[in-house]
């Protein structure tokens, strides 16, 4: 028989035992992979079959099954998750009204979509600004899913009320720059110069405890943060043919550019009507 997989057959002992052992134990003459595992305490287990007998390949459609594999590939290799930033917004590119008024921008299959990218995500993160205005759950509803996303905050001066929604049910996670109160979620400080929270050493935390995609939700400032900080890799841009003037919040809080060669640039990787709105896909 032939086996067929997305990535490499592990040979060590985690939380499962080795899937190589597995394929030897049932006589598996050939084995095919799109690619080899990124992870160096999981790989090799090509050579292993190899070395039993079993005829390995690998390189059929390693592309998409990196593809496949984003999040992790990334945690492997950056020592970060792949981060996602989801904005719903106007055709002028405003994401509420003036008085923070956002529910709702886009139309209910939109926002039914966002629910799926969040539970593809292990993580889901905002800013305490969004909290403090909208008090969301970060929540995956309507939507099957095994299990529900992390849930991160950023609050660099520990702002966050204990009765805020996102901390309800546990499974929560807030990183900061001070510890100045006591709350039934977990507090990670991460303080950098400025008495902010260092948004890369973040990255590299969830990294480490496992967060293969992370789905970002936040306002203008923190998305502006996390692009400057080079702490954004994707774009989950849902546009609504509708206009909510000068006074509106935009997408990102950024500097002005001298030149247009100094604007950051994406590359567009997918365009789809969802209802009456238009998602973009686009990767830095």
């Amino acid at each position: 028989a032939t086996l067929y997989a997305t990535l490499e057959p592990c040979s060590h002992h985690g939380r499962t035992p080795p899937c190589v052992d597995l394929i030897l134990n049932r006589n598996i003459a050939r084995v095919v992979v799109a690619m080899l595992d990124p992870n160096p305490a999981a790989a090799h287990g090509g050579k292993r079959l190899a070395a039993a007998g079993v005829a390995f390949e690998h390189g059929l459609m390693e592309a998409e099954a990196r593809e496949l594999n984003i999040g992790f590939v990334s945690r492997m290799t950056r020592k970060r998750p792949w981060v996602r930033m989801k904005i719903a917004a106007t055709l002028d590119g405003r994401t509420a009204l003036a008085d923070g008024t956002s529910q709702w921008i886009t139309g209910p299959q939109a926002r039914l979509d966002g629910h799926r990218w969040r539970a593809r995500a292990c993580a889901i993160l905002t800013g305490i600004g969004t909290v403090k205005a909208d008090d969301p759950r970060l929540s995956v509803r309507d939507v099957e899913t095994p299990r529900q996303p992390l849930k991160v905050v950023v609050d660099s001066r520990l702002e966050i009320s204990p009765q805020a929604k996102v901390l309800e049910g546990g499974n929560a996670l807030v990183f900061s720059a001070v510890a100045n109160k006591t709350l039934s979620a977990e507090v990670v400080l991460l303080p950098n110069k400025g008495n902010k929270v260092e948004l890369p050493r973040m990255l590299e935390e969830l990294a480490r405890r496992g967060i293969n995609e992370l789905h970002v939700e936040a306002g203008m400032r923190l998305n502006g943060s996390l692009l400057r900080e080079g702490c954004v890799d994707e774009f989950l841009i849902y546009l609504n043919p509708s206009f909510l003037g000068d006074e509106a919040p935009g997408m990102f809080s950024l500097p002005s550019f001298a030149t247009l060669d100094a604007r950051p640039k994406t590359r567009i990787t997918s365009l789809e009507r969802v209802g009456d709105d238009i998602r973009i896909l686009a990767r830095l």
